[in-house]
């Protein structure tokens, strides 16, 4: 059996980071045409910048070759169709016990996450002007990147 991604570096050779969902819908490089090797990608429910999104994205833009930003929620995304309160009750009763406590991070308004998040990528002091940031929404239907900053 042979491996054929052995040898990479480990820095993003094409200088791309992406942040973007943990849905299963999505396949991170192949919806910006890249290949392994290429882009960091960092995955989350709903695809937001959280701290651990900004910490890597902070060590892709010094460490590892990364000039280029997007930030890609999707169509159709469970974070975004749901409040906090429906997504914790269906978590409580799926495990038996209370989850009310649990923070799930669920998005009311999707372009309006993404212009935040945008704008918290583009602001961060150990960032700013040395990468450059889009927000995208990724269509799971059609496969289609819309720019939305």
């Amino acid at each position: 059996m042979s491996f054929d991604l052995a040898g990479f570096d480990g820095v993003a050779a094409a200088g791309v980071a992406l942040v973007t969902c943990m849905d299963s819908r999505i396949d991170p490089l192949r919806m910006v045409g890249l290949r392994p090797g290429d882009a960091k990608i960092f995955r989350n429910p709903g695809g937001r910048v959280t701290p651990q999104a900004l910490e890597a994205l902070v060590l892709g833009v010094h460490l590892l070759n990364v000039r280029r930003i997007l930030v890609v929620p999707h169509t159709r995304c469970a974070m975004a169709s749901a409040t906090e309160a429906e997504v914790r009750r269906r978590v409580g009763e799926s495990a038996g016990v209370d989850a009310s406590w649990q923070r799930f991070g669920v998005v009311p308004d999707q372009e309006d996450a993404l212009h935040q998040d945008v704008a918290a990528v583009r602001t961060h002091p150990l960032i700013g002007d040395r990468a450059t940031v889009g927000g995208f929404v990724y269509d799971v239907d059609t496969g289609l990147l819309r720019r939305v900053v």
